[in-house]
C-alpha cells in the first residue's frame, strides 16, 4: 500500500526500476535511494483516505537505543574537513548527513502506516506519506517538507530548502547565502530539460513554519521540453540538490568519503505520480524514517544532516542535525505525542 496527500492506494498491480513507466499510465509511488535504486509501484485503487489512527500496530524502539552513524567528534571532524575543501576550492557547499538506527523490540508490531499516524498527528508535514511493499525491501514514512519534484503537464517545479532555526530570529546571512546557492544549482538541473528561458524562481528565501523549526524555502519554476519525460527528468536532477551540495559532483564524492553509512530512502525521493493525469508530487526524502530488515531483527532507521559552507560552525552544524532530528525520533519512539 501507499498513502500520500489524502489519498490511500491499494491493489498493487506491478513494480519496476524503469522510470519510463512512470509516462505511461496509473497511479505510483515512487521511492528513490540516495544511492540509486529507484522502485515505482503501480496500484490498482486509490481512494481519498484521511491520516490513519494512531493505533496498537507500532511499538517504537526506547528512546536509549539510538545509535549514530557519526558520533559527534566524528560529524564536527567531517565540518571541519569539508571547511577545508571549501577553503582548497574544491566545493562551495557539501551536505553532510548521518544515519540515526535502533532495533525494533517487537517484531509483529512494525506496521510502517502506524507510525504514520503517530507522525500525522506529532509533527504534520506538507509531504507526509507513506510505501509499505515489505515483499521488495521498501517500507517508509515520511514527515517531508520539502518538495523535490512536483509536475502539473509540462511544468515542474521544486522547492529546496536551506536554513533552518528554532525561530526566525536563529537564521543567519550564511543560511541565506547557502539557499541561493542551492538555488542556483536546481535552476542549472532543471535548465538540462526545460525549455530555454522558462526556467524562474518565483519565491527566493521564505520562511517557513514547521512543528519546532522554521526553514527558508525557495521555489523553481520551469516548463518541460517537448518530449522530455521523468527518465530526462531524474537523471536531471537526483540527487536533490538541497542534499548534496554545489558543485553538486565534488559534494557528492566528499560525502562517499566522509559519511560511514548509506542514507537510503533518506535525502532521495519519495512520492507519488498520476501518470493519467499528468500530475506528480515527489518530495525530498528528508524526515524519513525506514525499517531494513536485511540485518535480522527489525531495525528502525532516521536520518538527519546539515549544509556545510565555509560560515560554518562545527558545534551549530551538529546542534542542527540534533534539532531536526529530536522532535521526529521521540514521536517513533513513543515518548511524546505533541
Amino acid at each position: 500500500m501507499a498513502r500520500f496527500g489524502g489519498r490511500l492506494a491499494t491493489g498493487l498491480c506491478e513494480v519496476t526500476s524503469d522510470p519510463a513507466v512512470l509516462d505511461t499510465a496509473g497511479f505510483w509511488a515512487v521511492a528513490y535511494d540516495f544511492e540509486g535504486r529507484l522502485t515505482c509501484a503501480r496500484f490498482a485503487d486509490v481512494r481519498p483516505a484521511p491520516a490513519p489512527p494512531a493505533t496498537g500496530g507500532w511499538l517504537g524502539p526506547h528512546p536509549d537505543a539510538w545509535r549514530s552513524s557519526l558520533d559527534r567528534a566524528g560529524y564536527t571532524a567531517g565540518v571541519r574537513t569539508i571547511r577545508e575543501r571549501i577553503a582548497a576550492g574544491e566545493v562551495y557547499q557539501a551536505n553532510l548527513c548521518r544515519v540515526l538506527s535502533a532495533p525494533l523490540p517487537d517484531p509483529a508490531r512494525t506496521d510502517v502506516d502506524a507510525l504514520t499516524g503517530l507522525l500525522a498527528h506529532g509533527n504534520p508535514a506538507p509531504y507526509a506519506g507513506t510505501i509499505r511493499l515489505p515483499g521488495h525491501g521498501v517500507e517508509l514514512a515520511t514527515a517531508s517538507p520539502e518538495l523535490y519534484l512536483r509536475r502539473r503537464g509540462r511544468t515542474v517545479s521544486s522547492g529546496p530548502i536551506k536554513g533552518t532555526g528554532r525561530t526566525e530570529a536563529d537564521l543567519l546571512e550564511k543560511d541565506h547565502a547557502e539557499n541561493v546557492m542551492i538555488v542556483d544549482l536546481v535552476r542549472n538541473d532543471l535548465g538540462r530539460v526545460c525549455e530555454t528561458g522558462s526556467v524562474t524562481v518565483p519565491d527566493l528565501c521564505a520562511v517557513e513554519k514547521h512543528p519546532g523549526l522554521v526553514h527558508l524555502v525557495s521555489t523553481v519554476e520551469g516548463t518541460l521540453r517537448e518530449g522530455a519525460g521523468w527518465a530526462g527528468l531524474l537523471a536531471a536532477t537526483f540527487p536533490p540538490g538541497s542534499v548534496t551540495g554545489a558543485p553538486k559532483s565534488s559534494a557528492l564524492q566528499i560525502i562517499d568519503e566522509l559519511e560511514t553509512a548509506p542514507r537510503g530512502p533518506y535525502c532521495g525521493a519519495v512520492g507519488w505520480v498520476d501518470a493519467d493525469r499528468g500530475e506528480a508530487e515527489l518530495a525530498v526524502g528528508i524526515r524519513t524514517f525506514w525499517i531494513d530488515r536485511a540485518t535480522g531483527g527489525p531495525v528502525l532507521r532516521f536520518g538527519t544532516g546539515a549544509g556545510i559552507t565555509w560560515g560554518s560552525d562545527p558545534e551549530r552544524e551538529w546542534d542542527e542535525t540534533e534539532l531536526k532530528a529530536a522532535r521526529l525520533v521521540a514521536i517513533a519512539s513513543g515518548s511524546t505525542t505533541h
